[in-house]
């Protein structure tokens, strides 16, 4: 059996990753399974304990860390982020292609460890809209808001680390082409 990809998938804060995401992951071409992050964040509304983030509290992730269970963390924006090990390890043994969902600093080291990595960056088609985005969003108040925006102008600074950068002006243009970029990855590798 083919050992699956390990996709390295990141952007700025409401830049449409997410929304991306939900659209690639039913299509059975690219045999995507998402790999669920440790986070010390709370849930916002509607999202799932072991299908959108393991919550954890501060001691368990610090824990992890200790344990080395964790294949890259970071903190962001006041929170720690993580990614297991074990899960993502197991289902690319499996042949499935791993989609980590990680932020700029969890990506550089994952590319550092994993040289292999598949590397995409959803990039905004300006700050303007970004902000307009985030505003629409309204899941944090003005000051978590505004630290996210400025994170949000550093990291673009980073984008050119990414082996492939996609930007999300048209939500479906981005789709497709992540998916050909994915495409592309998995029909190299079964060479």
């Amino acid at each position: 059996m083919k050992k699956g990809l390990l996709i390295v998938f990141s952007g700025v804060s409401g830049v449409g990753k997410g929304t991306i995401l939900s659209k690639l992951m039913p299509m059975k071409e690219l045999n995507l399974v998402y790999s669920v992050s440790m986070t010390t964040r709370k849930p916002r509304e509607g999202e799932i304990e072991g299908v959108n983030y393991f919550f954890v509290s501060k001691k368990r992730f610090v824990q992890a860390i200790k344990n080395d269970e964790l294949l890259e963390h970071a903190r962001f924006v006041g929170n720690d982020y993580g990614t297991p090990k074990e899960y993502v390890e197991k289902m690319i043994a499996e042949g499935k292609n791993v989609v980590l969902e990680i932020e700029i600093n969890g990506a550089k080291q994952i590319m550092e460890k994993c040289p292999d990595a598949l590397s995409i960056y959803i990039v905004p088609p300006s700050i303007e809209e970004l902000e307009r985005r985030l505003r629409e969003r309204s899941s944090e108040d003005e000051q978590t808001l505004m630290k996210r925006i400025a994170k949000a102008k550093k990291e673009l600074e980073d984008m050119d680390f990414y082996e492939h950068v996609v930007c999300n002006d048209d939500l479906d243009v981005a789709v497709e082409d992540v998916r050909k970029i994915i495409l592309k990855e998995i029909k190299k590798k079964s060479r």
